[in-house]
């Protein structure tokens, strides 16, 4: 189980500008890394929006944001399209970096039991360390919670 103050587990993941992207690319900088469920939805686009609209604010704090859901890259590439995402989005399909951050969980909806995305942000200092995480994230405020957080904590 991944707990704050360890060393962020890494991985490799295809993401959405074309690359193999890996969690340890990004040492020197802070990385909010945030699990969602799926593109499209109401709560996956607020979430996204709400990153892509205090990105400004992130990169002054020297801070990537990267976003991973089991959809494929063809599916990501039009959700970034359709709302400018400025961000990677990173295609977990073999829910790799989903069990790594044990994010990947058995839930209900309307009585039905499946395995998917618990929404859930992890924030990882410049030398790898995760040094918060938020779990079953309400998307309203989010993205302004984890940027006073960084404010407040690491810069």
């Amino acid at each position: 189980m991944i707990q704050t103050g360890q060393q962020a587990p890494d991985f490799t993941l295809p993401a959405s500008n074309g690359t193999d992207v890996s969690l340890s690319d990004y040492h020197g900088k802070n990385v909010v890394l945030y699990f969602y469920p799926k593109d499209m939805t109401p709560g996956c686009t607020a979430q996204a929006c709400d990153f892509r609209d205090a990105y400004d604010v992130f990169q002054a704090q020297d801070t990537v944001i990267i976003g991973i859901s089991p959809d494929p890259l063809d599916k990501h590439a039009k959700f970034i399209g359709k709302y400018s995402l400025p961000f990677l989005l990173l295609a977990d399909e073999q829910q790799t970096a989903a069990q790594l951050y044990d994010v990947w969980r058995l839930k209900k909806n309307f009585g039905k039991e499946y395995m998917g995305i618990e929404r859930s942000t992890f924030l990882i200092d410049k030398e790898g360390n995760l040094v918060r995480e938020w779990r079953k994230v309400k998307v309203k405020n989010h993205a302004e919670e984890v940027a006073d957080y960084i404010r407040t904590h690491l810069s």
